[in-house]
C-alpha cells in the first residue's frame, strides 16, 4: 500500500534531481496514466531519471512494470563543451543510478529494470533483432534534440510500439538557448512533424499543443 500524502498524491522519495524540467509534464503525466496503463515502457534520454522513477512510482505501485531505459550519458549538443555550462555527465549517470535504485526499492509490484547504455539507434535496432516488434505499451522519446536524430528514434521506435500503444515527445518547441538564430535541423519540431505526417494513416494524435506531443499507434 503506497500511502498518499494530504494532497492526495504519493509523496516525493529522496530523489536528487539538478533541474526541473520534468516537473512540467508531471500534471499531464499523471492525468495520462490515471487513464491509461501500460506495462511495458521504453524510454529513450534518461538522463538523471525523473521520468524513470516517476513511471516506476506511478505503475509499479499498481502493476508489475517492465521498464527500457536508453542513454549514452555522454550528453547532447546542448551539454557539450565551449556551451555556457557544460554538464558533468560522469554525475548524472551516478544519480540516475541512485535513483532509479531508490525508485526500485519502492516499488510495490515486481519491476523489470533494463538499463542500455548505448546511441538510441543501436539500442533499438538491437531490441527489433530481438523480437521486440509491437512490444511496447508506451515508449518516451526524450533523446538527442538533433532533428535526424530525433526522426530516427521515431520510426524506430513506431516499429517497438505495439497496436493501440502511446509514443510521446518531448520538447517539441525546444531550440539551442545559446544560438541567436534558431536551426531546424538542430530541433526536434521538424521531426515530429515529419513523422505524424508520414504515418498519418497509423497513429492519431491524442494530446498536444504544449511542449510534448503524445500519438496513438492505429495500425501496423
Amino acid at each position: 500500500m503506497v500511502t498518499l500524502d494530504e494532497t492526495g498524491t504519493k509523496p516525493e522519495r529522496e530523489y536528487e534531481f539538478t533541474n526541473r524540467w520534468f516537473s512540467n509534464a508531471k500534471p499531464v503525466w499523471k492525468d495520462f496514466f490515471r487513464k491509461y496503463t501500460p506495462s511495458r515502457v521504453l524510454e529513450i534520454g534518461s538522463f538523471e531519471g525523473a521520468s524513470a522513477c516517476f513511471l516506476v512510482d506511478e505503475i509499479a505501485s499498481n502493476r508489475p512494470l517492465e521498464l527500457h531505459c536508453i542513454d549514452t550519458w555522454e550528453g547532447g549538443i546542448e551539454h557539450s563543451e565551449g556551451r555556457s555550462a557544460a554538464t558533468d555527465m560522469p554525475s548524472v549517470q551516478l544519480r540516475f543510478d541512485r535513483n532509479i535504485q531508490i525508485a526500485k526499492s519502492h516499488a510495490v509490484h515486481r519491476l523489470d529494470l533494463h538499463v542500455h547504455k548505448s546511441y538510441s539507434d543501436i539500442a533499438l535496432a538491437r531490441l527489433l533483432t530481438q523480437g521486440k516488434a509491437g512490444y511496447f505499451d508506451f515508449i518516451y522519446v526524450d533523446g538527442s534534440h538533433t532533428a535526424p536524430d530525433v526522426l530516427t528514434d521515431a520510426v524506430l521506435s513506431f516499429k517497438l510500439l505495439k497496436k493501440g500503444g502511446v509514443i510521446c515527445f518531448d520538447d517539441y518547441y525546444w531550440s539551442e538557448p545559446d544560438l541567436r538564430e534558431i536551426d531546424p535541423i538542430r530541433c526536434p519540431k521538424i521531426s515530429v512533424d515529419a513523422f505524424t505526417n508520414i504515418f498519418c494513416r497509423q497513429l492519431k494524435v491524442i494530446m498536444g499543443g504544449g511542449t510534448q506531443v503524445f500519438c496513438r499507434k492505429t495500425a501496423d
